[in-house]
């Protein structure tokens, strides 16, 4: 019986058990955010969605949350702006009425605001100059105001409810899975400056947030997954009927692209890397890369 025992603990549904979990993945609505809460749900968990667009919001949950997988799981839409403080503020608020503590915070709301046609300035120094400095600082501001700043200010206002975790389960610590991107690894421009210097900063801003959180008074663990390309609203431009979005493909997409795996990620892909930075008690401060060998061809 003691065998037993051991060997059930190596099943699939024991290592990445989140049945009866708590959690909020911000950017919900749509593309990965949406990904993201539908693995978390579909084991069981109760999921808070948020974004800044009710009207998605609540499509989502009715589309996605009325045919579930696990009978515990809930898809629940709140509004929330995590670029501001008072909408933050609000949300905490509210999820605090209802529940004692978060298992797991998703910072996954993102933006990208214009490009930069770098190929087209590659004439003269003066061209580039003009290119670049054509840029508008309010889009660099509010880039950065989301994918950033939205980020910080989001889980230390989540932090005693992601701290009260550790109370609720044995063996268990409050995560946050901070959504950054392989923008912020490579070394080249991907023609939006903004957008790639922002990911960069929360890749750091992950590294800080889990040296701050390891410390005896709090137990909150801190990880980032970097997404590839991935079909949602800002890579195929839109989402259909059902808020999902498709990134047309064809033989010669891995090829242009330059990714060894040959096609977008997939949602699997990416609920599997989430899944094990939620329940792998031994992750800490990590930045996992899901690009299908993207980075492999673009160092």
């Amino acid at each position: 019986m003691a065998e037993a025992s051991h060997n059930a603990k190596f099943s699939v549904q024991n290592l990445f058990n989140v049945e009866g979990w708590v959690c909020v993945v911000t950017g919900g609505g749509t593309g990965i955010g949406l990904m993201l809460a539908q693995a978390f749900a579909n084991n069981g968990a109760k999921v808070y969605i948020t974004s800044r667009r009710q009207d998605v919001l609540s499509h989502t949950a009715k589309q996605w949350g009325s045919s579930l997988a696990h009978e515990r799981g809930e898809i629940i839409p709140l509004q929330c702006d995590i670029t501001s403080k008072q909408s933050i503020q609000s949300l905490v608020s509210e999820i605090s009425k209802k529940e004692n503590h978060i298992d797991c915070l998703v910072n996954n709301a993102g933006i990208s605001q214009g490009s930069s046609d770098t190929d087209k300035a590659e004439e003269s120094a003066k061209e580039l100059s003009q290119e670049l400095f054509s840029e508008d600082i309010t889009s660099w501001e509010n880039v950065y105001r989301t994918n950033v700043i939205g980020y910080y200010f989001l889980t230390a206002a989540f932090l005693p409810l992601l701290n009260a975790a550790t109370k609720s389960h044995s063996q268990h610590t409050g995560s946050v899975i901070n959504i950054s991107s392989i923008s912020g690894i490579t070394r080249t421009t991907q023609h939006h400056f903004k957008y790639n210097v922002s990911k960069a900063a929360t890749i750091h801003l992950n590294t800080l947030l889990a040296q701050e959180f390891r410390k005896k008074a709090v137990q909150v663990r801190v990880n980032s997954i970097a997404p590839g390309i991935f079909p949602s609203e800002m890579t195929a431009g839109g989402s259909d009927e059902v808020n999902k979005s498709q990134i047309p493909t064809g033989e010669d997409y891995g090829q242009k692209k330059g990714i060894p795996a040959g096609r977008p990620g997939r949602d699997e892909d990416i609920a599997q890397a989430a899944l094990l930075l939620a329940c792998n008690q031994y992750a800490y401060g990590q930045t996992i890369a899901i690009d299908g060998g993207y980075l492999l061809e673009h160092p």
